[in-house]
């Protein structure tokens, strides 16, 4: 057997990979460039660190295809569901977690292992050992690995940008013009905090979006798209004054105690970052406006004019390799089969579907090492439908980083079926296919 398996990368994909081969009481030699560097977006030196948001969305499993797949990971096993569980703050139906405590409890088990061993090191170029090899560098990949990896694969890979929301203490907050509410009161009432505007103050605010200073792109970084489902705020706004009130801002499903004869025209929800509720994070305001800016916008809505950032919003460019053409069905790079790729790198977007990446790539290699036929988990399934994503191509013919979400399924042939009915057929569906699938395939390894 070989000596240890090399993993580049101490993300959530990378922990995935490592607790998988550990389990199986295979050794593993995880590398990573913190603490020794950090990219911008990076804070402590833990494994598993939660940069964007400390949410990993819904746990809805009948009408959520991300609750499906943190069901499912959890019932394999899943490193990342164990410490988000434990972890847990309130966040009505979302699945939110304390981020420093999440990722210390992960770095702790691991480190614990014997078979475990760690070193800070950044990697410079792709392993040259012809021993098990995994990237799992996340989509902060650095300039000098990524510009290796598209020497070899003589494919440009392609970028996409993804910001990051404020975050603000919550005694800085004006509670006479804010009030506690989940929309349609799902999960607790005191899970998120809302800040209402009227139509005057909601103009004005697009205005000041608009007009605020935005930060400057460096030319190799000017032609790169966003992605779909982490626009800044102001991007959104762009697209029409209406776009906000539509979106994030909806007013929908929240009514102001304060004033119960008028509907918000608009609302900003915070939610808490932990379970103190000292600190809270503005949900669905991702920036790229520059630092002084948002303070003098975001103090412009009535209850955080006196805000005091814990954190303010921030941009940073992500990096996704084109899967479907330089990776085989293993995950293994075509050409370097010794080599494989796991997370969001591959162009799997979030937090959730990164760590589902590995711990679907721990899988396959150790029925790899074990010689063991291993056949991946069905496109019904949650985790099979984002490993046919990463290995298909999408509808529109051109790959790029997606969400977990039932358009990722297998289409339902009867169209009888609508609405929540047809998301709980999904649900329904993906839970006895998953079962069948553990049964039959994980078993074998374990």
């Amino acid at each position: 057997m070989q000596r240890y398996i090399t993993i580049i990368g101490g993300g959530l994909a990378g922990v995935e990979v490592a607790n998988m081969l550990l389990k199986a009481n295979i050794p593993v030699k995880l590398k990573d460039m913190k603490p020794y560097k950090k990219s911008p977006a990076h804070k402590n030196d833990n494994f598993a660190e939660l940069v964007c948001s400390n949410s990993l969305r819904s746990k809805d499993t009948l009408t959520s295809g991300v609750g499906i797949l943190q069901s499912e990971l959890n019932q394999l096993g899943s490193i990342v569901m164990k410490s988000a569980i434990k972890n847990e703050v309130p966040a009505g139906g979302a699945l939110a977690v304390n981020r420093d405590d999440f990722a210390n409890d992960i770095t702790n088990e691991l480190k614990q292992n014997p078979l475990f061993s760690f070193e800070s090191e950044e990697i410079m170029d792709l392993p040259k050992d012809e021993g098990i090899n995994v990237i799992a560098t996340g989509p902060l990949t650095s300039e000098t690995l990524t510009l290796k990896i598209k020497e070899f694969t003589g494919n440009n890979n392609l970028h996409f940008f993804d910001a990051l929301a404020p975050i603000i203490y919550g005694d800085s907050i004006d509670y006479n013009e804010a009030w506690f509410q989940s929309r349609y009161d799902k999960g607790e009432a005191t899970d998120y905090l809302n800040c209402a505007l009227t139509k005057e103050e909601y103009y004005n605010f697009i205005d000041d979006l608009l007009k605020a200073e935005k930060v400057e792109f460096k030319d190799f970084e000017k032609n790169t798209p966003y992605f779909e489902g982490c626009l800044p705020v102001e991007v959104m706004a762009e697209r029409g004054v209406e776009t906000l009130a539509y979106g994030p801002l909806k007013p929908v499903g929240l009514s102001n105690p304060k004033t119960p004869d008028t509907r918000p025209y608009a609302v900003i929800q915070l939610r808490k970052e932990n379970k103190e509720g000292t600190l809270f994070n503005m949900v669905g305001f991702q920036t790229k406006m520059k630092h002084k800016a948002q303070m003098e916008v975001f103090r412009k809505i009535p209850a955080l004019k006196n805000a005091v950032f814990a954190r303010l919003g921030g941009i940073h460019r992500n990096t996704f390799i084109n899967s479907p053409e330089v990776l085989n069905d293993d995950f293994s790079l075509k050409g370097r089969e010794n080599i494989h790729f796991a997370g969001q790198i591959m162009g799997c977007e979030g937090y959730i579907e990164s760590a589902s990446m590995g711990l679907l790539l721990g899988l396959i290699l150790v029925a790899k090492i074990k010689g063991i036929d291993f056949k991946m988990p069905p496109q019904t399934t949650a985790i099979g439908a984002m490993y046919h994503h990463v290995r298909g191509v999408s509808k529109t013919g051109r790959f790029e980083p997606m969400n977990i979400n039932f358009g990722l399924f297998p289409e339902i042939e009867n169209h009888k079926i609508k609405g929540k009915n047809r998301k709980a057929f999904y649900s329904e569906r993906a839970k006895k296919d998953f079962e069948e699938w553990v049964n039959q395939e994980v078993a074998k390894i374990f």
